[in-house]
């Protein structure tokens, strides 16, 4: 917390005119005299004032008509003097009242309120001219009050927080804040030297929204606001609705105004005509504080429009159709990856401004490749700065830590069933799609949300209105969410990572569904890589671990990931994963992708996995590039881009994704030799890849495979080639079809089939 200072002789106030003189140069008969009786203001109205007490602080300070004159009051600490200055009339010297700083004049050649300055004056000689922030009128309406209180604002970012803007000629700053439960709250920062004393904020009717506008104040300025708890507690937050903060360990808001325009229009205008389940998807996840440093430059990580060059040449030449960020929303904690939001609407300042991460996501649209977003509704950081206890009591959370505490991340937990929390959390989704032209949204943690019980014992819960263990107002606040920013950014994605069997995470809400496009298979990632790091002697009594996920596989809208969080905490990185020696470690996990890529599900691959990084993932260095000199290391990655230009180039690969017309089983049950075989079909064309996986280390010769048609098989995709690392055994480009019928086919194909590896033919 800064230091907050009560003497303000020296201060600098943004849109204030200072002068430093011996003498004010004013006529003796301009000095403030002895109040007339008239001039009172209510001594108690006064006494909460200057207690910063006062729910409505305008309507004592400023211009107010009376009796067919005008009363002006002003309080400035630690003045001595105040002059009231009119357009085309003298200075008129304000009258002091026995509460120091506080001045207050009769007008009485006025009826209406009028545009004035005052100048005030300070025992050090200091002068100040200005705008009083007590003259201007509100900068919210009775309709974005009505709006935000029924979670129907479509733009609530534009109307809370802190906006540079005009009022009567005048620029300024107009601040917003909602905080219903305090006695008071002021806007401080650098521009008042964080005195809540000057500038006190008014609540707007039973809205509980707090608001000032600032005359003056420029585009830069830090903030916080001082809240006044009913219970006398003093507390200094940053703003729920910053677009921009300080950079940690720093936590104050930044006034700040986008000057960016977006140059994708093409992709914008195509994107909205997409529909993305029966597009390919192949996500890139990134960290980008590790992706890659800058070793001559003390190790630093690089900047939005930095990684805007890089990484955007490295996605575009890898293949992938999109880039998903781990949460790019402020932070306190690096440690957190970003998955505790302090935040909502401000992009982390570790690598740039606001309008560098628009530059970022602009340049990734002009290469062609969407960019997702991770972020978090589900729980946020109890630091003191934050959204916890905001105004005093449990605004944004649950006071009940059975409710509002999440046991297992030590933080709190929205609560869904508060109007104003789903207005803050529903505008944050809409800002990060409209605002900064994301492509979707990766909702973190569904599965905390929608049970009550989520990592909680026996009595640590409390059930819903009717017993059971869902989140009632989770679920409504999530249907509501996706209906909105669907309705409002057609081709988007919103996905969900729900690790349980809720049934109809991605269905529409009007079949009862939750209204997500696509859900994370975790099911699918937990049996894949149970069974890939089994020594192949005992993968044959895990063989159900391959096959049982297309039992289910049509249920949702699934994306198959393999995400950070595989490559974490003692579970060790994906190659490392891998049994064997070496040599085998690579086919093994080559034979993975192969297998991934060729199955029904959207991809999802992390940083470094790509190339085979051997340790774990680690947030605070980069990855291991230097690993890319080694044959084996090239050779993976080539193989993942081919699998992105392949996975493109075939429709079959995509275009059926999340129907049974997509896929058909050749093969699946021999468990024996660790094989499997199937076809992924393009309902509009009828066009078909067959794949095949031999996860054994056995080489399989004239291995038989029915197939649908006769013709030549061309193998387009061998994950033992040697330009991938491999022996570069195979079927020296495809092989012809027999009419021996096998596998309740008429026609068969016999290839030659490498250990530890997956092949791709594609159908005449």
């Amino acid at each position: 917390m800064r230091r907050r200072t009560r003497s303000l002789y020296n201060f600098v106030m943004s849109g204030w005119r200072w002068q430093h003189s011996a003498g004010c140069g004013c006529s003796k008969d301009m000095e403030p005299k002895a109040k007339p009786a008239e001039l009172e203001a209510g001594t108690s109205e006064i006494d909460r004032l200057l207690a910063l007490e006062h729910s409505d602080p305008h309507s004592v300070l400023g211009a107010h008509p009376e009796n067919g004159r005008v009363i002006v009051r002003a309080y400035r600490p630690d003045a001595t003097k105040i002059f009231l200055l009119m357009d085309g009339s003298t200075r008129r010297a304000m009258q002091p009242r026995e509460a120091p700083g506080f001045f207050e004049i009769v007008v009485a050649d006025r009826s209406e309120v009028f545009p004035y300055r005052l100048e005030v004056h300070y025992p050090d000689g200091t002068v100040a001219i200005g705008r009083d922030p007590y003259s201007f009128l509100p900068t919210l309406g009775d309709l974005d009050l009505y709006l935000w209180g029924e979670q129907t604002h479509q733009r609530a970012w534009d109307k809370l927080g802190a906006h540079p803007l005009e009022m009567g000629g005048i620029m300024g700053v107009a601040f917003a804040v909602w905080a219903p439960t305090a006695r008071s709250v002021s806007v401080v920062g650098d521009f008042n030297r964080w005195d809540g004393r000057l500038h006190m904020m008014r609540v707007l009717g039973s809205s509980g929204i707090w608001e000032i506008f600032v005359p003056g104040l420029e585009v830069g300025a830090i903030y916080k606001y001082e809240i006044r708890t009913v219970h006398g507690a003093l507390l200094l937050k940053s703003d729920p609705f910053a677009i921009r903060m300080e950079s940690p360990p720093a936590t104050a808001s930044i006034v700040y105004r986008s000057e960016y325009s977006f140059e994708d229009q093409g992709w914008m205008r195509s994107r909205a005509q997409r529909d993305p389940i029966k597009a390919p998807i192949s996500v890139y996840e990134v960290h980008p504080g590790s992706w890659r440093r800058v070793p001559e430059d003390g190790y630093r990580w690089l900047t939005y429009r930095e990684l805007a060059d890089q990484l955007g040449d490295y996605v575009e030449e890898m293949g992938f159709t999109h880039v998903e960020f781990m949460p790019l929303m402020e932070h306190p904690f690096s440690g957190s990856w970003g998955y505790q939001v302090s935040g909502y609407f401000a992009p982390t300042s570790r690598y740039g401004t606001p309008d560098d991460l628009r530059y970022l996501i602009d340049r990734m649209h002009q290469r062609g490749i969407g960019v997702i977003l991770d972020w978090v509704p589900a729980h946020f950081p109890k630091d003191e700065f934050s959204l916890g206890r905001f105004d005093g009591t449990a605004l944004y959370e649950h006071e009940d830590p059975r409710l509002g505490d999440h046991p297992e991340w030590g933080t709190y937990i929205f609560n869904y069933g508060r109007n104003e929390v789903r207005s803050f959390l529903i505008a944050s989704a809409l800002y990060w799609l409209g605002e900064f032209h994301a492509d979707g949204l990766r909702v973190d943690a569904v599965a905390s949300m929608i049970y009550r019980d989520y990592g909680r014992r026996e009595g640590q819960w409390i059930p819903n209105a009717y017993g059971g263990r869902e989140n009632l107002e989770a679920i409504a606040f999530l249907r509501a969410m996706n209906e909105q920013v669907y309705a409002r950014n057609p081709g988007i994605l919103m996905i969900a990572e729900e690790s349980t069997a809720w049934g109809g995470v991605s269905r529409p809400t009007f079949m009862g569904g939750l209204g997500f496009g696509l859900k994370w298979d975790m099911g699918w990632m937990h049996d894949t890589l149970e069974y890939f790091s089994l020594d192949p002697i005992y993968r044959k009594w895990h063989h159900r671990d391959l096959t049982f996920g297309m039992l289910y596989a049509w249920s949702e809208n699934f994306m198959l990931p393999l995400s950070h969080d595989e490559v974490v905490h003692g579970k060790r990185s994906m190659l490392d994963k891998m049994p064997g020696l070496m040599g085998d470690r690579f086919a093994n996990l080559r034979s993975l992708y192969g297998y991934m890529w060729a199955r029904s599900g959207k991809k999802h691959l992390f940083m470094g996995n790509e190339f085979g990084q051997w340790r774990e993932w680690d947030h605070n260095s980069s990855l291991d590039w230097h690993l890319l000199q080694y044959r084996e290391h090239q050779g993976l990655r080539a193989l993942v881009r081919d699998l992105n230009r392949l996975y493109r180039e075939y429709p079959a690969l995509w275009e059926a994704d999340t129907e049974p017309a997509g896929f058909r089983w050749i093969d699946a049950d021999n468990a024996d030799d660790n094989m499997i075989a199937f076809m992924r079909i393009a309902p509009s064309n009828g066009a078909a890849i067959l794949c095949v996986g031999n996860f054994s280390p056995v080489a399989r010769s004239r291995y038989r495979i029915g197939v649908p048609r006769p013709g030549w098989y061309r193998e387009i995709l061998n994950t033992d080639s040697a330009s991938y690392g491999g022996l570069n055994r195979g079927n020296l480009g495809g092989v012809n079809s027999e009419p021996q019928p096998w596998h309740q086919f008429g026609h068969s194909i016999a290839i030659e089939m490498p250990p530890l590896s997956v092949l791709w033919f594609a159908a005449p």
